[in-house]
């Protein structure tokens, strides 16, 4: 019986709306590089499987002792030891090629028109926009919580559809602008993540990594820790809200204000 539930569950609509079994797509040049990437080594795998499985099928079907078959009594070739270790290393080669185009490129975060410090806490994330200074030396920067009510979490009221992905305060930044993250982190070992990017990398404590995007459409985007960091690892959701430039702009000169009020601060003129 326990068969047949199991069967019916893997049938039902609701345990079939989350079967997704193949890399996310995105929507930056550096997602789609990665995904073609990806699909181009999948299919050279899949090749090199037909051929390896179909050429042992094939000896095991056609050799086989009720057809008479005897094996031949040999000890080794070294034409053959060649033959197979050639071949798999030219395929790598020839994988390593556009493996290491993609790779250099997501490495390049230079000539960014945006850089902005990402620093992991346990649990929740901040941001501060490098080259907006609220007027006493310091950078505007803000916390971002996770927003979801503990009603929800907590099985108290009904989960919404972006359980555990919402947040007080959402990153921003201007869709068509390079923008550069300098990632770290205060405690212990985090991962800032964004699928739609094809951004993940660790922040580290005393250390800084560098990712880059560059955001065609604007959007609300989100993402995870996707370090286990502790007891609240899966409270910390990243958002990340895509505007075009002229918004964002005005989104930087209000948000350095409300910054500056609630720290007593005359604000300077926004940075270009």
């Amino acid at each position: 019986m326990r068969v047949w539930y199991l069967l019916l569950a893997l049938m039902a609509p609701n345990a079939m709306a989350a079967w997704e079994v193949n890399m996310r797509q995105g929507v930056t040049e550096i997602s789609h590089a990665v995904y073609d990437l990806h699909m181009t080594i999948f299919w050279v795998c899949v090749a090199i499987g037909v051929v390896v499985f179909g050429v042992m099928f094939y000896s095991i079907y056609h050799h086989r002792k009720s057809r008479g078959a005897v094996s031949d009594d040999f000890h080794e070739s070294t034409k053959l030891e060649i033959v197979w270790t050639a071949i798999p290393f030219a395929i790598l080669v020839v994988m390593a090629i556009p493996a290491t185009q993609v790779l250099v490129q997501m490495y390049d975060a230079s000539d960014s028109d945006i850089d902005i410090k990402v620093m992991g806490y346990q649990w929740k994330w901040s941001y501060e926009y490098l080259g907006q200074d609220l007027g006493n030396g310091e950078n505007l920067a803000y916390f971002s919580n996770l927003a979801t009510p503990r009603q929800e979490v907590y099985n108290e009221s009904e989960k919404n559809p972006n359980y555990l992905l919402e947040v007080d305060e959402p990153l921003v930044i201007p869709a068509n602008k390079k923008v550069r993250f300098l990632i770290s982190a205060n405690d212990v070992i985090h991962a800032f993540w964004v699928p739609d990017f094809a951004v993940k990398k660790d922040a580290i404590p005393g250390f800084i990594n560098e990712a880059w995007t560059n955001v065609p459409e604007p959007g609300i985007y989100r993402g995870q820790c996707a370090e286990l960091c502790g007891e609240a690892h899966g409270y910390m959701p990243i958002v990340v809200k895509v505007v075009p430039e002229d918004e964002y702009v005005a989104w930087v000169e209000n948000k350095r204000q409300q910054v500056a009020a609630a720290r007593g601060i005359t604000p300077t003129v926004a940075s270009k």
